[in-house]
Parts: structure tokens; C-alpha cells; sequence
């Protein structure tokens, strides 16, 4: 349950989250009214406590599952409810992209599409997946506390055994379950995490060190802002004699 709501609540908050970012001062596609109007409604549905949310939608849930009660019912509360909290994490991951590389792209004639997809989708990768992981975790705690309006899983034995009946050996079993759950996803998400990101951390007197060699080699000042540590790779920026301030990758 908690995979399946993390899944559709990506389909629904990816493109909300990137909109949030197109559409913001100075980005590709800015548009102040639209950014307000849909910063606005994500900023309501992370308002509403997830336990209000469920009892709220049943209406909305029932007319789409034909229930209210259940595994399936769970996972459209749970997936809305998730979907504006990974809108603004998309949101903040996106922001994390050096605006450089942005720049550049524009400077070469890329489309807003090229750039989400070539450009800012990759580059915000390894911050996506630790986002999905926070995502994961939360709804791990939602998903449980649906378990006390009938939604299944492992909060509802727990609330029913172990609340209700008060079975000790139940709670404790689904305490550590749940907690054995968190774990593994965080050791799995930092693990991708790790795996995609090709920005490895430089120490700033390497960084340093580049900026001096590259100056004396190219007889300008310039300076190091974005890297690729698999392919050698570095993007500098800096005034070139003849031309005006541009950025370049080496």
C-alpha cells in the first residue's frame, strides 16, 4: 500500500512540482499568477491532517472504488494526500540545479521540455530519490494511521489488536515490523541515491586549485560551477576577451 499511494503520488505531484518551478521568477516558463493560484491549492491540501482527509474524501473515494473501506479505498486518500508534500520537494530538488547549466541550455536553443528532461530531471536525480524516500517513510506513518478507519495493513492490526485488545506480543510485533519497514527504505534510498550521483563532493581546495590552473591556462578569471566527476567534466564561468559574459564547459 505504501509503494502503490508512493507511486500515484508521483504521477501527481511530479508535474505539479516542476510547474511549481517553471513557472516561478526568472524561470523558464514565469508566470506569477499561475505559480500563486497552484502554490496556493498545494499549500491548502498539505494544510488538511491526514486523518480529516480520509473521512473528508470517502464520498469522492466511494464514487471511484465503490468503497470506503479497505486496501484500494486507502490508496486514494493516501496518494492525494501525498501528492502536494512531493510537489514542493520536487520543487526544492529542482531549485538545487546550478542555474548555469539552465542558462546554457537556453544559450544553445534547447526547448523548456529539452531542458526538464536533459538537464534538470538528471541533474535533481539523486535529490528526487531521497525526497521519494522522505515520501515512502511518511506514508509508512499514514498509511498506519489509516489502519484506524479500516483502511488494512499492519495499522489496523495493530490498532485492533493492540489498542482494542490490548495484546502486548501484537503491538510490539507490529512496532518493529513497521520500524524494520523505515529502515530498509532509507538504506535502499540512500544507497540510489548514492548510486546516481555523479556530482561527488571536491574538497574546496581542489576546486580551489582547478580555478587557479584554469585561469592561468585560458589568461582569464573564471570559476568552477558545476562538475562531473564519471566524465571529466567541468562547466566554468567567466569573461572571455571579445565577447560578452557567457558560461562554457571544458
Amino acid at each position: 500500500m505504501t509503494f502503490v499511494s508512493g507511486f500515484f503520488g508521483f504521477v501527481l505531484g511530479l508535474p505539479v512540482g516542476i510547474l511549481l518551478f517553471l513557472t516561478k521568477k526568472g524561470q523558464l516558463l514565469e508566470n506569477r499568477i499561475y505559480n500563486r493560484i497552484l502554490s496556493v491549492q498545494v499549500n491548502i491540501f498539505r494544510s488538511i491532517p491526514f486523518i480529516i482527509l480520509i473521512v473528508w474524501m470517502i464520498p469522492f473515494t466511494r464514487s471511484l472504488v465503490g468503497t470506503s473501506i479497505g486496501v484500494n479505498a486507502a490508496l486514494v486518500p493516501l496518494s492525494i494526500g501525498a501528492a502536494p508534500f512531493i510537489a514542493r520537494l520536487v520543487e526544492n530538488s529542482l531549485l538545487e540545479v546550478p542555474v548555469g547549466l539552465i542558462e546554457t541550455a537556453r544559450a544553445l536553443g534547447a526547448s523548456p521540455l529539452q531542458i526538464i528532461r536533459k538537464i534538470l530531471l538528471p541533474e535533481a536525480l539523486p535529490s528526487l530519490i531521497n525526497n521519494a524516500t522522505i515520501t515512502l517513510i511518511t506514508l509508512v506513518g499514514y498509511s498506519a494511521m489509516g489502519g484506524a478507519v479500516g483502511a488494512g495493513g499492519l495499522g489496523q492490526i495493530g490498532y485492533q489488536y493492540g489498542y482494542i485488545g490490548y495484546d502486548a506480543v501484537i503491538m510490539n510485533l507490529v512496532l518493529g515490523l513497521l520500524v524494520a519497514i523505515v529502515f530498509i527504505i532509507q538504506f535502499s534510498g540512500d544507497r540510489l541515491a548514492k548510486r546516481f550521483d555523479h556530482r561527488q563532493i571536491l574538497k574546496q581546495e581542489t576546486i580551489i586549485k582547478l580555478n587557479i590552473w584554469l585561469e592561468d591556462l585560458i589568461q582569464c578569471e573564471c570559476e568552477i560551477v558545476w562538475w562531473h566527476c564519471k566524465t571529466l567534466s567541468l562547466m566554468v564561468k567567466g569573461e572571455f576577451p571579445g565577447h560578452p559574459e557567457i558560461n562554457t564547459v571544458l
